[in-house]
């Protein structure tokens, strides 16, 4: 039976797709997130059978600091405004020492974009200004759109806030081309996304990690492009389709004396556990 996403409370992919999909709930995912000791969710998008997958349907619907991974729509801005022509945009470095050694040099973005560079992408929303966010922000209707006091920090003071759902739907439109960007500028941050592939297997996806005094939120979002081997019924040959699947992970952690490396290590191993339990991380 189909159900029309309204009714499930997940609108974004409702309002990203001309056709209903179907909702299945995992209440059994509950298990990867307790063995970690972490509260979360989780929701992918099987977009040639158009059925969306979650665990934790509330949090889904439940807005939170995009963190890092906003870095991906501050790089379609940038390019989309030729603030940045393109990935090899260098700023330089402002000779302040920081703690991830990897931010205190020049850069180029998509250097930025892989070491997760927080000054980087602070300059890059300073040269893009308040109004052209703004802009954009409202034509993609990003989470709740909101900038606030500050241009260079409102992705990481929970100013602007964003759902998993809203990060699926993003995500969606982002790989068919669907967003109010131009094909390259899309193109471009998609391929600065990929971070690992096979003949049959790509995966992409942005980090997140908000850090406060009592938790740790921590995000991944992105997508698996998959190729399925069919037969063509016309000529009889194999041929390689594609079949993409749509994904954001949140969820908060206690342990706020975990280093950067248990965190990412607890971050990934989370994602690839919950990917494999679909079979699409594979």
């Amino acid at each position: 039976m189909r159900y029309l996403l309204l009714l499930s409370g997940l609108f974004v992919l409702a309002l990203s797709s001309c056709s209903d999909i179907r909702i299945k709930e995992h209440p059994e995912w509950k298990q990867y997130f307790d063995a970690r000791g972490v509260d979360g969710c989780f929701e992918f998008y099987d977009n040639n059978k158009e059925i969306a997958h979650y665990y934790n349907k509330e949090r889904c619907n439940t807005r939170y600091s995009p963190a890092s991974t906003f870095k991906i729509f501050n790089s379609l801005v940038a390019l989309e405004t030729s603030v940045a022509p393109d990935e090899q945009m260098v700023i330089k470095w402002d000779g302040i020492q920081r703690w991830n050694e990897e931010w205190n040099k020049d850069l180029t973005m998509i250097q930025a974009f892989k070491a997760s560079a927080v000054p980087y992408y602070q300059e890059l929303a300073r040269r893009i200004g308040r109004e052209k966010m703004q802009h954009y922000l409202d034509t993609v209707q990003y989470g709740n759109m909101r900038i606030g006091d500050s241009i260079d920090r409102f992705w990481l003071n929970d100013t602007l806030k964003i759902t998993a759902d809203e990060q699926v739907g993003f995500m969606k439109r982002l790989y068919h081309g669907e967003l109010p960007f131009n094909e390259r500028a899309q193109r471009i941050v998609k391929s600065m996304m990929l971070q690992k592939e096979s003949p049959d297997y790509k995966l992409y996806y942005k980090t997140g990690w908000r850090k406060s005094a009592t938790e740790n939120l921590l995000w991944v979002v992105g997508f698996v492009e998959k190729t399925e081997r069919l037969k063509n019924v016309e000529t009889g040959k194999v041929e390689g389709i594609p079949h993409p699947y749509f994904f954001a992970l949140n969820f908060t952690s206690k342990d706020t004396a975990a280093s950067v490396q248990q965190m990412q290590q607890l971050r990934m191993g989370l994602l690839q556990q919950l990917l494999d339990a679909n079979d699409i991380g594979k």
